[in-house]
């Protein structure tokens, strides 16, 4: 699949959650309150990577991890979207940055 695949996949997702919270609240949620959310999933993912490492202990845990790391991607191409970034391009830019990074520190 394409990152673009993913993403709009995301965005389709993100609109019927858009009409769920407008029914429910009268407004969508802001980039703040999905920001909020995200940090929320984030906080559940760790909790299912220590269970993974063996330090805590939830049941099924290794099918709720795909889940939760699922739940995050799906926030940041949200939040990217809203904010303006073009995830894809910042994230080739990003990893090729570390990837020399990286390669340097190792030729020292």
């Amino acid at each position: 699949m394409r990152f673009s695949d993913l993403e709009t996949q995301a965005l389709q997702l993100n609109d019927l959650y858009e009409q769920l919270e407008i029914r429910k609240y009268g407004r969508v949620w802001t980039t703040a309150e999905l920001a909020l959310g995200f940090v929320g999933d984030v906080g559940d993912l760790a909790k299912l990577i220590q269970a993974d490492a063996g330090v805590r202990d939830i049941e099924g845990h290794r099918a709720k991890l795909g889940h939760e790391l699922s739940d995050c991607l799906w926030s940041i191409i949200v939040l990217a979207k809203k904010c303006g970034v073009d995830l894809e391009a910042e994230f080739s830019k990003n990893i090729s940055e570390l990837a020399s990074h990286v390669s340097s520190e190792l030729k020292k």
